[in-house]
């Protein structure tokens, strides 16, 4: 019985070439011989479904194959050198299945620091110097490695910087593209080591920047330089540098997102006639609130864009005044007479006692 090559790489008859490449790409990772070295299965599930893809993929070949005629694919299973190499140059580039260069570092490591700003800092942003230790691009070489760029093509993969290798696997032989293991995917050699890095192209060494914290940031805000982070000279682009901020606490506010909470302590008497409160703004100075005759405990007044700046956007959030009531202690046989006679005078009855019985 003729093998169902749609059921094979787990599509419908009616799907689309887009749609039978990706699903033989996702089986080729899965399936791949160098993928599943102990696991002979998945090397045969591999070969089922380049066989699928190879007619299903073809137009010709695929309307043969639904009228039921027969598909000679005897070329294409004689090895991995010919016809399966093709397929998968078609389907992944000329990098192969797992892409050239894979052993060379793409870009070097991120780098994480902490730093702590003030409440004024986060809320209207400022410029801080940040110090950190890491690998950077040799001053001398320009990162090359090379004493006044000394480099020649490397002879091994003529300046392309891999080279192909053939590799026996259950199912044949296969070529696979890979970093040329004599320039290590550079495709130039030094001839004159640079003296100060001795050919590595980077030191190590302590680096300032000076990072710029926009209006409106709060603790856990991160805030990414790029390409700040450690360096791999000219084996692949530097990493980033990542600044993680951590706002001090300020005596005079509580901050919740960008409101901003003042607490001002009244006497009793105070609360009773009214009074003036002088509270701090975090532009700098002071205003002087009117605290009207009567005020509450818990009382809470709101000045309107006296808050943090909002973090992208325009506006601030408002700082809200809350008034505490000092009730005080320890009072004096004439202080206790007087508050006896305003009790009198106020006819205030006795607590949880109901005035009318």
């Amino acid at each position: 019985m003729a093998k169902d090559y749609y059921q094979v790489l787990g599509v419908g008859r009616n799907a689309t070439p887009a749609e039978i490449k990706a699903a033989f790409r996702r089986l080729a990772r899965e399936t791949h011989p160098d993928a599943n070295p102990n696991n002979p299965a998945a090397g045969a599930r591999f070969r089922e479904s380049a066989e699928a893809y190879e007619v299903l993929s073809n137009p010709e070949r695929r309307r043969r194959y639904d009228r039921g005629d027969t598909i000679d694919l005897s070329d294409l299973l004689e090895g991995f050198g010919g016809g399966f190499e093709d397929i998968l140059r078609s389907v992944f580039g000329e990098g192969g299945l797992f892409g050239a260069g894979s052993s060379r570092p793409a870009r070097g490591r991120d780098i994480l620091i902490g730093a702590d700003i003030s409440l004024e800092q986060a809320a209207f942003g400022c410029d801080i110097d940040i110090e950190y230790r890491s690998h950077f691009d040799c001053a001398s070489c320009s990162g090359s490695g090379a004493r006044a760029g000394a480099m020649e093509t490397c002879s091994t993969c003529g300046g392309a910087g891999s080279v192909r290798v053939a590799r026996r696997s259950i199912v044949g032989t296969m070529m696979t593209v890979t970093d040329c293991p004599d320039c290590a995917g550079l495709g130039r050699r030094i001839v004159d080591p640079c003296p100060e890095c001795h050919g590595r192209g980077v030191i190590s060494g302590v680096r300032t920047v000076v990072v710029e914290i926009p209006p409106g940031v709060s603790t856990g805000t991160r805030l990414r330089l790029t390409g700040r982070g450690e360096s791999v000279g000219q084996l692949g682009r530097a990493g980033d540098l990542h600044v993680e901020l951590s706002v001090e606490d300020d005596p005079r506010f509580e901050r919740t997102d960008t409101d901003l909470i003042h607490r001002v302590s009244v006497g009793v008497v105070q609360a009773m006639l009214g009074a003036q409160a002088k509270v701090p703004l975090l532009d700098g100075g002071a205003i002087d609130l009117e605290i009207p005759p009567g005020t509450q405990p818990g009382t809470v007044f709101r000045l309107e864009g006296q808050g943090v700046p909002h973090l992208g956007r325009r506006g601030r959030g408002d700082l809200m005044v809350v008034v505490e009531v000092e009730i005080p202690t320890g009072l004096t046989g004439g202080e206790r007479e007087l508050l006896q006679r305003f009790e009198g005078l106020r006819s205030e009855s006795p607590p949880n006692t109901d005035p009318a019985t």
